[in-house]
This record gives structure tokens, sequence and C-alpha cells, in this order.
């Protein structure tokens, strides 16, 4: 087992493209999640337990969120929990790479977890808003409900369109070509309000009740957009494999 240094070494040439990452887990959570892996690695962690303890971090924050009254410490607490327990989600793929210890069982369980915290996060922010909170009107309930499910859509959509892809990519064979484009920083900086990250940072309003109810409405107007360009793009490449 070589220095942590060396694992980190190993680790940052292992680490996937950065093409279509948006620049906070290019340069915020990927990075983490790096350290976080070659810790784990030291230790003897495999990748489906660094799954789970990335879940607990997350199941921890999303129960504070539902049970505790807003303030700012809570904010923080619960700002805290998202980010580790989201780049323990990047250490796992890292440290499968690393390992070669990856395989079906161990993305179904990253994809379970993914699911999972998008469903638990939005609802309780729903709790929180129907125990909490003094909202203008009721209907501002139906908010982390509609979030909920453009989140949902959003993840279970593009995780199809990557494995239809996959599937027409085995069914014929793949173009001759030069290497890929440049990463766009333009993009990067784009894609930053659809980042699960950046989404966290809105908690760190919960002290003051009326901003964080602004701030997450803004937050779900925008990745609602975003859920329209993502299928019109998505749609068009499926379309365009059909076809080849």
């Amino acid at each position: 087992m070589g220095s942590t240094g060396t694992v980190l070494r190993e680790l940052r040439g292992a680490q996937k493209t950065a093409k279509g990452v948006s620049l906070y887990s290019r340069h915020v959570n990927r990075p983490a999640g790096r350290v976080l892996a070659a810790g784990a690695y030291r230790v003897g962690l495999s990748p489906n337990q660094v799954t789970l303890v990335s879940a607990a971090f997350t199941l921890a924050a999303i129960l504070t969120v539902a049970l505790a009254e807003p303030s700012w410490a809570l904010g923080a607490a619960v700002y805290a929990g998202l980010a580790i327990g989201f780049a323990f989600d990047s250490a796992d793929g890292q440290l499968a790479r690393l390992t070669g210890k990856g395989g079906p069982d161990g993305e179904w369980l990253d994809h379970v977890v993914d699911c999972a915290k998008m469903i638990l996060v939005h609802t309780a922010v729903l709790v929180s808003f129907y125990r909490f909170a003094e909202l203008p009107s009721d209907g501002w309930l139906l908010l982390p409900l509609g979030f909920l499910f453009v989140a949902v859509l959003t993840f279970c959509a593009g995780l199809l369109r990557e494995q239809l892809g996959k599937a027409a990519a085995v069914a014929r064979p793949a173009p001759a070509g030069g290497p890929a484009g440049p990463v766009s920083r333009v993009r990067a900086v784009a894609l930053l309000p659809a980042d699960y990250g950046v989404f966290c940072l809105v908690f760190l309003l919960s002290g003051a009740p009326g901003i964080f109810l602004a701030g997450y409405a803004a937050l779900a107007a925008v990745h609602a957009l975003f859920l329209v360009a993502f299928f019109a793009k998505w749609f068009r490449e499926l379309r365009a494999l059909r076809a080849d």
C-alpha cells in the first residue's frame, strides 16, 4: 500500500473527464472526494462501504431538516452533512476506479442512494415548511413537491439517456474521429445552478426563513428550466442515434 501522496496521484490519474461537469464538482467536490477516497483506501474500505458512509451523512442531514426548527446553526450543520455526503458520493467511484473493485452492484447501490437523497431532501423541506414555516399561503407547500418531481425526472431521464447511449455504442462501432474537444469553462459555469453541491448551499440560509424560501424557489425554477433544456438535448441525441 503506497503513501497517501502516491494514492492521491493515482486517483488524480483515474479521474473521469471534466467535460459536462460544473465548476463546483470539478474544483470542490471531486478534489474533496479524492482526499476521502485516499483515506478510505488507506483504511481498507470498499467502494460500497464508502457509498454507505455517503448515505449516512446525507440521511443525518436530511433528518435534521425535517425534525429540527430552522436556525443559522442548523443550516450550517445541514450543509456540512450534505456536502460531506456528496464528497463521499464522489469518493466511492474514484475508489472503485483506483482498486478495480467496481461492478454492477456498486453502480446500482450508488444510483439507489442518489435517487433516495433526491426524494428525501425535498420531502424533508416539505415537512419543515409544514411544521415550522410561516408561509404566505398553503399553496407554497406544493413547491417542494414540484422541486422533487423535477429533480427525480431529470435524474431518471439522464440515467436512461446514458444507458441507451451505451447500448447504441455497443450495437454499432463508433465512427473514427479525433480526440474529444476541450472542456468548456462557459458550460461549467452555466451548469453551476443545476449542481447538487450548489443546491446544498441554500440550507445556509435556514436562519432567515423568508430568504431561504426565496432561494429555494429560485433554484426550483432554474432546475425546471434546465429540465426542459436537458430534455430537448437528450431527445435530439437519441433521435440522431436512431437516424444512424
